[in-house]
């Protein structure tokens, strides 16, 4: 293995300008004239629009849905050719109704954001308050207060899988629960920002906006303003963190985008905290009615689900509001093999910010539900949680796989990531230990979850979503300079993966030219080719084959440049190490490109005019995406007086199959885990009856910090995927997915003793106290010798 190729632990590139404080974001931009924008936004959840007052000598700096309708600005529309689905208009800023706590009404500008802050206080607003749909359930209901008064119900989305569930009607097994996961931000380091300006030279309107897809930033921004796709340039510089709230077009891009082209001078955007948290888009919010069906072995004979996932009160672009509830049915049964499955699910309206597809994308809530589902088998089949598992796992001689829903598991070991994460701890002496009990009255835990990623799926998944965005062949553009270096363009962009480093080794890996020698550009549609963007743990499979695919083509173009320069056939050289080899003699490609830009006269006639510059696609063999997995084991302790959740260990063993860069892979895990960890046990967005969020700080917002985020123990598999460059799968979400699950399993099994429960994340010392006293009230506390297996 070549010490930076594909393989290779090389140290991250980037981190150069980022630790010396060199890296460019949103806020560090600054042209000159620019001005500031501020929102005037709804102070409440639901109800029309009166009248909107603005004082006189602000006229010119505060502009409404009225200015925007003058010149033909069009709402934002996210929609889905699934049958069924109802469409929303999300206004750019509202005229008629507000729908949500935070929904813009008036942008101000002023020299300062301060002074545009002060306008956005003076303009007042009249409104007729609405009942608030607040609680997703209830808006299910008839009677509820209808968010879009035309469809009738606040539905946007209904879907149903039936695989004969009547089967698994008589098992002598069944459990039902009541799961569900609360509301979340996504909390990236750096918040949202936007700097637009009109460039009068290029005739272009150019947006300066941390986005994780530029490209498709540029197209939803050409349908609102009615600009022609070769007028708008989309510059994504460096990104403090995405997570999927980078994901979408933002009403105030098109808000300044417009303002730039009626005033002519650049303006910024820079989204606050508060604003981050009340008004910004939120995730995570899942219900599920489960019933398993098992039988006394642990073999499960059938699930049954009922979904509802709170999608807020628009669809956001371009996503569309159905992404997750679509999604929980046909992922809900994960790496699990049982013969009956059913499942309902609906996306719900709600008078809350919309939806947006979070790092783990409904899979952290149906891992949360399932798992949970299979350790509740396991106590009533008198089992160890990991036993019933193992009895259900798909196994690896059955791959490549096709599950009850019809996902094709391309492959793995999955029985054999739970033995190596189980390898880490001697069960039977936790198990005496739990039963002893601790000298301090704590009560520990051990639980366990499984999980599977499809990741890098592409055109023959999406394309029957019938959203505005279907990726097809990803392509990359290489282009060797005259002194040997080599440029990458890629339409994917970097936001914490490390692109710049691992595309480096890719190129490497195909080319020999040493790393610092390669240069990747991306997050600028002026420059790269088209791309679907940055999402669903597709960058590594994707933009590391395109780049993998161009650097053969170069190699092709520069090998036949080499053997004419060394006087032997094309067929009688190898590349290698940075050079064309013949059995005479050696040219390196420096050589070879100084030759072709600087030399022509030394080309033969027949030589490929391209030159040493490619673009070209690439899309795996069979696109129906890669499938990462890994088993979680926690340990905890509890304390019963108290409530407080302590993290005892931690251990991943998962399989990214080929990993390019292991140290960037244990960087993303070590990530997903600190995510994992707050949804399981601090985050939370909570919203009164009246629609109103209640943290819009960080004193409310719980986020976990170093001390509450373990150490992991990581054991890395690789089983290669079968259609993809060099075997590498999605693994960039993972870390996210199964901490819940596992630290509610190891929660839950502490808490057996007193035949207690908790099914709602997060698990907060509340919750805790509140399960021990209503098991306590119920008289469900076993004896302390029946605490454990």
């Amino acid at each position: 293995m070549s010490e930076q190729g594909v393989g290779a632990s090389l140290k991250r590139k980037e981190d150069d300008r980022y630790l010396r404080g060199r890296g460019q974001y949103v806020g560090d931009i600054r042209l000159a004239g620019m001005r500031d924008a501020a929102f005037v936004r709804s102070p409440i959840a639901h109800g029309k629009i009166k009248s909107i007052h603005v004082p006189e000598e602000y006229r010119d700096r505060v502009f409404t849905a009225a200015d925007l309708d003058a010149d033909g600005v069009k709402p934002i529309v996210a929609v889905s050719g699934l049958a069924g689905f109802k469409v929303s208009e999300q206004p750019v800023l509202a005229f008629d109704k507000v729908r949500q706590v935070g929904e813009l009404i008036a942008m101000c500008i002023g020299e300062s954001r301060a002074e545009a802050e002060d306008i956005a206080d003076a303009v007042e607003v009249e409104f007729e308050e609405l009942p608030a749909v607040h609680d997703m359930l209830e808006a299910r209901k008839p009677g509820s207060a209808l968010l879009h008064e035309a469809w009738g119900d606040n539905i946007f989305l209904e879907t149903q899988i039936d695989v004969d569930i009547e089967s698994a009607f008589d098992a002598p097994i069944k459990i039902t629960r009541e799961i569900s996961t609360a509301r979340q931000c996504m909390v990236p380091m750096e918040g949202r920002g936007t700097v637009a300006t009109w460039d009068s030279r290029m005739e272009q309107l150019v947006l300066y906006t941390g986005s994780q897809m530029p490209h498709i930033v540029r197209t939803g921004l050409s349908e609102c303003l009615g600009l022609e796709q070769t007028q708008l340039r989309i510059v994504s510089p460096d990104v403090g963190g995405g997570f999927g709230y980078k994901g979408i077009l933002l009403p105030e891009d098109i808000c300044l985008g417009w303002l730039a082209l009626r005033c002519g001078y650049p303006v910024r955007w820079l989204e606050d905290r508060r604003e981050h948290l009340t008004a910004g888009a939120n995730c995570r919010e899942h219900h599920y009615s489960i019933t398993a069906y098992a039988d006394r072995d642990g073999r499960l004979r059938g699930i049954d689900c009922e979904a509802t996932v709170d999608s807020g009160a628009y669809s956001s672009y371009p996503f569309s509001a159905c992404l997750e509830a679509a999604q929980v049915a046909s992922i809900l049964p994960g790496p699990y093999d049982f013969p009956a499955y059913r499942c309902r699910t609906y996306s719900v309206a709600t008078n809350k910010c919309p939806i947006l597809p979070y790092r783990g994308v409904a899979r952290t809530g149906v891992c949360y539900a399932m798992e949970l589902m299979l350790d509740a088998v396991a106590r009533e089949a008198g089992l160890e949680p990991a036993e019933v598992r193992m009895k259900n796992l798909v196994r690896p001689e059955q791959m490549p796989f096709n599950n009850i829903t019809h996902k094709h598991f391309d492959s793995g070991d999955y029985p054999e990531a739970l033995r190596r994460a189980m390898a880490h701890i001697d069960i039977e002496a936790f198990r005496a230990r739990q039963r002893k009990g601790e000298p301090d009255g704590r009560l520990l835990g051990l639980g366990l979850s499984v999980y599977c990623e499809q990741g890098a799926h592409g055109t023959s998944v999406y394309a029957g979503w019938g959203i505005p965005m279907v990726p097809g062949h990803e392509q990359a553009t290489a282009r060797m300079t005259p002194d040997g270096g080599l440029e990458l363009r890629v339409g994917v962009h970097s936001h914490g993966q490390s692109m710049e480093t691992t595309l480096a080794q890719v190129a490497h890996e195909v080319l020999g030219i040493p790393t610092d020698k390669i240069k990747l550009v991306h997050g600028d549609t002026e420059y790269t080719p088209y791309s679907t963007g940055s999402w669903g743990s597709r960058c590594a499979v994707m933009a590391g084959g395109a780049v993998s695919t161009a650097c053969k083509e170069i190699a092709r173009l520069a090998k036949a440049v080499g053997a004419h320069m060394l006087q032997v056939k094309p067929e009688e050289v190898e590349l290698a190490q940075g050079a064309v080899y013949s059995q005479t003699g050696r040219v390196t490609l420096t050589e070879i490109a100084r030759t072709w830009y600087l030399r022509p006269q030394d080309l033969p006639k027949s030589v490929d005019p391209r030159g040493l510059e490619v673009t070209i696609g690439y899309k795996p063999e069979r696109d129906t995406g890669t499938f990462s997995y890994a088993a979680h084991l926690a340990t905890v302790a509890v304390d019963p007086e108290t409530g407080d959740i302590e993290i005892l260990d931690y251990v991943i063993a998962e399989d990214g199959g080929k990993l390019i860069n292991p140290m960037v892979v244990d960087g993303q895990i070590y990530g997903g885990l600190a995510q994992g960890i707050g949804t399981a046990l601090y985050e939370e967005m909570r919203f009164d009856g009246s629609g109103q969020p209640l943290a819009s700080t960080f004193a409310d917002y719980l986020l976990p910090g170093p001390t509450e985020v373990p150490a992991p123990k990581l054991d890395h598999m690789e089983t290669l995927a079968p259609y993809t460059e060099f075997g590498v799968k999605g693994i960039g979400e993972g870390g996210a997915i199964a901490p819940p699950a596992a630290i509610g399993n190891a929660v839950n099994d502490a808490l057996k003793g007193f035949g207690a429960e908790l099914l709602h994340s997060p698990m907060t010392p509340r919750r805790v106290l509140e399960a021990i006293a209503e098991a306590k009230a119920a008289g469900t506390a076993t004896r302390s010798d029946e605490v454990v297996s």
